[in-house]
């Protein structure tokens, strides 16, 4: 340890940034911007094709979100991430002048909503049938009884997963270097290669990560406990992993 020099992240990189520490900070900006977009995105589309999949006289529909989740599910991120960067803008014009942070989110959160539509199918097929006729004998309609009954117990069971979900998606953040995002990933690989100190630089962005991932286990732990149903256990919504 008496080899390692912490005193780098005082240095000036002469870029935009006055000192290597102030970089590593607006990488760290970048890389939980790139996340919470692509989370938000995932949790939106991973319900709705995660209710989809379970709407029982829409066979088409549920056909539809099969497919969804096959496709994204079984291709490698990075390689989506490549698709939406290089031949999404070739095949689609219009998609050109789109910035590659909102290519990588989308590519990130789509890829990442295949796995919450499996977990939100799993939580929901958990619920015992005679909540989806209850709320039917009292006249709900079918957005009206997956809103009021049926989302409401799915979304608190399958929190555990949801935490996985989210954590992991920090992680696979770290891909967006791959299209000149300057999150911590590419901080990484560039600051190490100008100070010649790739290891402090290694660890200081393997802390960030830990910091990143443990409270985002705190805020899931802080919302399972608070929206838990005393008594209700189901077993099933681990969907998915």
């Amino acid at each position: 340890m008496g080899n390692w020099d912490w005193q780098i992240f005082l240095q000036d990189p002469g870029g935009k940034d006055p000192t290597y520490w102030q970089w590593m900070m607006s990488a760290w900006g970048w890389t939980v911007s790139v996340s919470l977009c692509a989370l938000v995105l995932a949790l939106v589309a991973g319900s709705i094709i995660g209710v989809m999949r379970t709407l029982p006289d829409s066979p088409w529909l549920v056909r539809l979100g099969n497919a969804w989740v096959e496709l994204f599910r079984n291709i490698p991120l990075l390689v989506q991430i490549f698709l939406w960067y290089h031949v999404v803008p070739a095949l689609f014009p219009f998609m050109r002048n789109v910035e590659p942070f909102v290519l990588v989110v989308i590519a990130l959160g789509l890829f990442t909503s295949a796995r919450i539509a499996e977990q939100l199918r799993a939580g929901i097929q958990a619920l015992p049938k005679g909540q989806r006729y209850a709320g039917m004998a009292l006249g709900f309609t079918t957005p009206q009884y997956y809103r009021y009954v049926i989302l409401p117990m799915a979304y608190r069971i399958i929190i555990p997963p949801l935490t996985s979900e989210s954590m992991n998606i920090f992680k696979n953040s770290s891909v967006a270097f791959a299209v000149s995002i300057a999150e911590l990933t590419q901080f990484y690989l560039q600051a190490g290669e100008e100070t010649a100190r790739p290891m402090e630089i290694f660890v200081a962005v393997v802390a960030l990560y830990a910091v990143s991932a443990l409270v985002i286990n705190r805020i899931m732990a802080f919302i399972e406990k608070r929206s838990r149903v005393p008594g209700f256990v189901a077993a099933g919504a681990g969907g998915g992993h």
